[in-house]
């Protein structure tokens, strides 16, 4: 799964454009190096996403379709956030 689609299917970030768009400007990493908005994410991965709210996430699973917020910490563990 794409590491844009995950971040905003889970709700880590709210909109995927907005997830292209760290990506991009070299605000996320995958497992320590920086990521491009298409890098697959796999279960296991460590992604941390810096900026105004840091946050870093562990997968733990990747949905195959939308994610009802009810269900979303099913698919990722907060590993650290700051507020």
């Amino acid at each position: 799964m794409r590491l844009d689609d995950f971040l905003s299917t889970v709700g880590v970030v709210k909109r995927r454009t907005i997830a292209k768009e760290l990506a991009r400007n070299g605000l996320v990493l995958v497992n320590d190096r920086k990521a491009k908005p298409a890098c697959q994410v796999n279960v296991r991965d460590v992604i941390s996403i810096r900026g105004t709210h840091p946050v870093t996430i562990e997968v733990l699973d990747l949905p195959s379709g939308s994610v009802p917020k009810e269900h979303r910490d099913r698919f990722f563990k907060l590993l650290s956030q700051k507020p």
